[in-house]
């Protein structure tokens, strides 16, 4: 069967390069302007996943992320959007999310994702080993650090957090690097789907 990746942003400019992009590595990107466009063509049994626009006109990607739970359409879902604050990040991983990526994306970053949703499509039982990765990190962290992750993936700001350690603003910043490179998260978003995955946010007050 043909894997497929549906693209759902109300950017033609943005659809169109995405669609390029896909291409360029073999694979058929099926567009679309509107996620209820969207909803009424797509194959829920289809090899797919989807790449999905958070605000768009109309209905936004979160809620077509609801419509699709609600109608048994269970394709991975890649959430791609400019404005990525903690929650909604972490309500699209909460509703089952596989990634969320901001624009302007790096591009291997997008393929890299899109091709491991494909893989999703069947049972992979690499998830745990996956988990248990995030777990070691996580045990890596030293108790600073993790004094700054936690508030982090709350989604308070780097001046927020300095306030409550009771250090310098230039001080979160350092450790709020580390704690990427250690925890080998490339954006915010990625460090929140990572908190998710391994039980530390549904224990946090988050924020929205």
């Amino acid at each position: 069967m043909q894997q497929l990746v549906y693209v759902v942003d109300d950017d033609q400019g943005m659809l169109d390069s995405t669609l390029w992009l896909l291409e360029s590595v073999g694979l058929k990107g099926v567009p679309f302007t509107s996620g209820r466009a969207f909803l009424e063509a797509c194959e829920a049994n289809a090899n797919a996943c989807v790449l999905l626009d958070v605000r768009m006109p109309g209905m936004g990607g979160l809620n077509v992320q609801d419509e699709m739970r609600a109608r048994g359409i269970e394709l991975p879902v890649i959430f791609v959007s400019g404005h990525a604050d903690v929650p909604i990040v972490v309500r699209a991983f909460k509703a089952g999310a596989v990634d969320f990526i901001e624009k302007p994306y790096n591009e291997q970053l997008l393929l890299d994702s899109v091709q491991q949703a494909l893989e999703r499509r069947a049972p992979v039982p690499h998830r745990d080993s996956r988990l248990a990765e995030v777990q070691a990190r996580l045990e890596q962290l030293t108790p600073r650090e993790r004094d700054v992750l936690l508030p982090l993936v709350r989604g308070h700001t780097n001046r927020e957090v300095a306030e409550q350690l009771h250090i310098s603003v230039k001080t979160v910043d350092l450790y709020r690097s580390r704690v990427m490179k250690r925890m080998q998260a490339e954006t915010l978003p990625e460090l929140v789907g990572m908190a998710i995955a391994a039980g530390l946010v549904d224990a946090l007050a988050l924020r929205g």
